[in-house]
């Protein structure tokens, strides 16, 4: 990743990156509600895991497009 961008591109990768995050978020709900019909929650838990990641790296990516849109709650 050598080229130089300007900062509007580097605004549109971020938006893309965040908008990639919100779908795999939105997926790993998804299957945190389905076991997958194993009976077991191992599934569950990771997709729990996956959803959690992604929702971190979408708020980042939120604070990074809108600064002090994810204020900390006192």
């Amino acid at each position: 990743m050598t080229d130089v961008v300007d900062a509007d591109e580097l605004l549109r990768r971020i938006r893309v990156a965040r908008d990639w995050a919100a779908e795999r978020e939105a997926a790993a709900g998804e299957r945190a509600g389905d076991d997958g019909g194993s009976g077991t929650d191992g599934g569950v838990r990771a997709a729990d895991v996956d959803r959690a990641a992604f929702s971190a790296v979408r708020a980042a990516l939120d604070e990074i497009i809108d600064p002090g849109s994810h204020r900390r709650q006192p």
